[in-house]
This record gives structure tokens, C-alpha cells and sequence, in this order.
């Protein structure tokens, strides 16, 4: 592995080099690549995250988890970035998940659901975007939950939703009044209550996680299935989306940094004219270049995760480290199957699913363009521009 500049204590060290060899051992790359090529989950590499205790990062022991902090989940989701994506992915819905039933649960929702979900034993999705809007979803959103004498009565459909068609509990958003922001209400909804399907969309990355279209046709649901206060539900997943960019910054400089490594060590290894590609000058200022980037990329994250850990906000700076991560990853991959050449095509070799993975971080959770406007308001202070 190339030099690293984080500064871990011995602890993380010894938790991410830990993690690493489960990674390895359970999942090596040829069984990596053959899941992402049948669009399968990694089933026995999920069953021994969760016995490690990663499925319950960020959540108390008291409440199930394993404690520790927002620094040992981007530990986390950079080296499954690297090493097998598709579960990296899927634990950014799985920090989600667990942080906001840590933080908004009522006990017994924790118990019932936070729990189990924190030792492995069950699966979560998290149902906000639909198909008339992603980055302006309360002006779009058209899902809707109406009061009953019993509880609640659920209406609309979801789209883009990671895991929906293998999770058992969904996390739903629906509009319950018609102010832009302060009538919308979470909702925690078995995935096997009646009315409610998923149907599994045909992607090009991040093939071992499934990705879905989720419909509601009148689900009823009692009323305690109210996650946290009713009408104040999107404001209360705001501080969590700030948590997603941080988190989706991890995978970003995951993918980038396999993509990184494997250029690296096929130019120390392909010869052109009788010597190493990598001896070549343009060759190597773009390998170095990209690297630095990653490595400036990580140094902002996990400044991020470290803040997020002391209890500070971490909106200005989570969305620099989603910006510059994402952004990285894309050159390193770009420059990756371009180092590779025809070996870049080779779907039995990592460096296409890292082309195509790194693309998620565009867009997702929040697309670049707006991060920049988001930047120009809280950072710069400059007039609002959306």
C-alpha cells in the first residue's frame, strides 16, 4: 500500500488493519469480482462484518452496538471502498439507518428495531428520493401519509432506494402537511407489511447492492411508527445527510485509492520499449498527481469524522470532503483504465467496477453542483443561489 498521512492512534490501527484482514480473508478480489458480475450480495462477508462488530459502529453498547466513533465508520467504508465496494455502499444506508433510530428512536422502537439492526441480525433501507426529484425532493415529493383512528395511511412511491428488495425494515418519508419543509414525517415500516413492493432496477455499478423502485399502495401502519416528531422529519434527517456526504467521502477515497494502487502496480510491472510504463515521465507526474489528490481528499475526511466524533457540525465540512473526494476518485479512475489500457476492460480485473462505482459519488448523496452552492452560501457567505 502507498504511504499513508492520516494520523491514527494505535487503536484505529489496530481496528482498520483488523478489518482489513476479515476483508481479505473473507472476500478476496476474484470472489469480489465474480459477485459484482452476477449482481449478487456478499452475504458471508456481511455475516463476518457484523460478528466484528461493524454493523454496530456508532451505536452505544447500552442500545446494542459497538460504540466508537464517526472515525472508525470512514475507516470503515475507505477500505471497503477499496477492497469490496458494493458492501461499502451498503453500510453508508447502514450508518444512516442506525444513527438516526440512536437518534430518534423511542425505546421501544430502539429495542425493536436498533438492535437487531446494530448486530447484524436484520436490514434497513432508507426510502426519501422519488422519481420527479433527488437534490429538490420537498418540492417534489409526492409520497403522502394520512392520519387514521389507528395510526397512519401511506401513499406514493420511492425511487433509487439502495436495498429496499432485501431489507426487513424501511425508514420512509411522506409529506403530512403542506409546509415545504417542517410536513414531512418519518416512518418505520416492515418491509412485509401489506402494500408495499420493491422492484429491483437494472444498474451499471454497484452491482452487488440492490438498488429498487419501492411503491406504496395504502399501507397502514399503526401510529407508532412515528420515528421522531411528526411533521419534523426532514428536518431531523439533515444532520444525517451531513453525515451521508462525510461517509460517501470514505467510500469516494476507498474506490479512488484501489484504482490508485492497482495503476501503480500495474505500470511497476507492464513493459513498453523494453522497459516499466511506470518509467515513463507523463506517466508517473499523473499517477503522482492523483495520489496526491486521494491523499488530500483523506486528509479533509477524516479532519470531518474527527469533528463529527467531538460532537462539532460538520456541514461545511463534510460537503468538502464529499466535493473533493468524489472528484478524486474520478481522476484516479479515469487515469486507472487509461494506465491499464485493454487490462482496463478485463472484467475479471478490478479496474472497471472502480470506473464505474466511482461515478455514484457525483450525484449521490447531494451532486456536486450543489455542494458548490452549498459551499458559496455557509462557507464563502455568499447570496443564496438555489
Amino acid at each position: 500500500m502507498t504511504h499513508q498521512l492520516n494520523d491514527f492512534d494505535e487503536d484505529q490501527i489496530v481496528f482498520r488493519d483488523a478489518l482489513e484482514r476479515i476483508v481479505r480473508e473473507t472476500s478476496p478480489l476474484a470472489k469480489v469480482q465474480k459477485l459484482d458480475n452476477e449482481k449478487g450480495f456478499d452475504v458471508a462477508l456481511y455475516r463476518a462484518l457484523a460478528e466484528f462488530g461493524a454493523t454496530g459502529l456508532g451505536v452505544s453498547e447500552e442500545e446494542g452496538g459497538a460504540g466508537l466513533t464517526s472515525v472508525e465508520q470512514v475507516i470503515t467504508l475507505e477500505v471497503l471502498g477499496r477492497l469490496a465496494t458494493s458492501m461499502a455502499v451498503f453500510f453508508v444506508i447502514q450508518f444512516m439507518t442506525t444513527r438516526l433510530l440512536s437518534h430518534y428512536g423511542s425505546d421501544a422502537q430502539k429495542k425493536k428495531w436498533l438492535e437487531p439492526l446494530a448486530k447484524g441480525e436484520i436490514k434497513a433501507s432508507f426510502c426519501l428520493t422519488e422519481a420527479g426529484g433527488g437534490t429538490d425532493i420537498l418540492s417534489s415529493m409526492r409520497t403522502k401519509a394520512t392520519r387514521t383512528d389507528d395510526g397512519w395511511l401511506i401513499s406514493g412511491s420511492k425511487m433509487w432506494i439502495s436495498g429496499a428488495s432485501t431489507s426487513d425494515l424501511l425508514i420512509v418519508l411522506a409529506r403530512t402537511a403542506p409546509n415545504h419543509s417542517r410536513g414531512v414525517t418519518m416512518f418505520l415500516v416492515p418491509r412485509a407489511t401489506p402494500g408495499v413492493s420493491a422492484t429491483e432496477l437494472r444498474t451499471m455499478a454497484i452491482n452487488g447492492y440492490d438498488t429498487n423502485e419501492v411503491g406504496f399502495d395504502d399501507v397502514r401502519v399503526p401510529a407508532d411508527a412515528v420515528l421522531g416528531t411528526v411533521d419534523n422529519g426532514f428536518m431531523q434527517v439533515l444532520s444525517s445527510l451531513n453525515h451521508e456526504r462525510l461517509n460517501a467521502a470514505a467510500v469516494a477515497i476507498g474506490i479512488g485509492q484501489g484504482a490508485f494502487e492497482a495503476a501503480v502496480e500495474y505500470a511497476r510491472e507492464r513493459k513498453a520499449f523494453g522497459k516499466p510504463i511506470g518509467q515513463f515521465q507523463a506517466l508517473q507526474q499523473r499517477l503522482v498527481e492523483i495520489g496526491v489528490n486521494l491523499q488530500a481528499a483523506s486528509l479533509l475526511t477524516f479532519n470531518a469524522a474527527r469533528r463529527d466524533a467531538l460532537g462539532e457540525a460538520i456541514d461545511i465540512a463534510s460537503s468538502m470532503a464529499k466535493f473533493s473526494a468524489s472528484k478524486a476518485a474520478l481522476a484516479a479512475t479515469d487515469v486507472g483504465m487509461e494506465v491499464m489500457g485493454g487490462a482496463g476492460f478485463d472484467m475479471d480485473l478490478p479496474m472497471q467496477r472502480y470506473f464505474r462505482d466511482a461515478r455514484l459519488y457525483v450525484f449521490a448523496p447531494l451532486t456536486n453542483d450543489m455542494i458548490l452552492n452549498v459551499l458559496g452560501e455557509r462557507w464563502l457567505e455568499l447570496p443564496r443561489s438555489f
